[in-house]
């Protein structure tokens, strides 16, 4: 993407965020790839990823306050489900694309040339890192309202029930009926470099893996194992 139009994109993003930034190298950095700080080392560039495991934090805190507050009558686990559903890369994907937040990134040339500014990952990492940011430089109420006003047409979606499919809490809500034990996840492989890992996930109960799936986040491969698990499961019981 050229400069200019990269500039103008950060332009209209601080314009639809509503505030003046304190420290701008806060969103410099949210908005800086992996791939980009990896190919411009001699920069001694910060990538994104700090923020992102920050706004992640912020994120989980600010859903389960407006939840909380907002359904009163809901049981607590309707409340993790709903969050659950709202906190995952799909939707955090969606909310980043509100915020035209793929065209706002420094990215790498590979990842431009693979269509990385539209990866489901890399925008749900690059929205978490905003959050971040924003928690840093303006405090958690104002990155509490960019996360839900981001996220409001997902949860518009998800309460007249027409939100996409999260196979984790799909996963543990099939196998709860039968079995009180957890899910549990673990990370089993990573390769790739830094900026554009690919991660391998298995999902187990009771220690005995029963599904396996990869991804470019963790996030994604978590769910990929857990939508393997469900097919199996459904096919040995139908």
């Amino acid at each position: 993407m050229h400069e200019s139009n990269l500039r103008q994109n950060i332009a209209s993003l601080k314009k639809m965020l509503g505030f003046a930034w304190n420290n701008e190298k806060l969103l410099q950095t949210a908005l800086t790839h992996g791939s980009h700080a990896y190919e411009n080392k001699t920069q001694d560039l910060e990538d994104n990823q700090r923020l992102e495991f920050l706004g992640d934090a912020v994120l989980e805190l600010s859903i389960s306050n407006y939840l909380f507050k907002t359904y009163p009558g809901s049981a607590e686990g309707e409340l993790t489900k709903i969050r659950s559903t709202l906190v995952c890369e799909p939707s955090l994907a969606r909310a980043a694309k509100e915020l035209n937040l793929g065209n706002c990134l420094l990215i790498g040339r590979g990842e431009e040339h693979s269509g990385g500014r539209n990866r489901p990952s890399i925008l749900a990492d690059a929205f978490e890192a905003l959050l971040g940011a924003i928690f840093l430089d303006q405090g958690l109420d104002r990155a509490a309202l960019v996360a839900i006003n981001s996220l409001k047409a997902v949860i518009n979606d998800l309460m007249e029930g027409r939100a996409g499919k999260d196979y984790k809490t799909e996963l543990q809500e099939f196998l709860q009926q039968k079995d009180p034990d957890p899910v549990i996840y673990a990370i089993i492989n990573e390769e790739g470099p830094d900026h554009n890992k690919l991660f391998t996930s298995g999902v187990y109960i009771h220690g005995q893996e029963i599904g396996r799936g990869t991804g470019h986040s963790k996030k994604e491969a978590e769910q990929q194992a857990a939508r393997q698990a469900l097919n199996k499961i459904k096919n040995e019981t139908s």
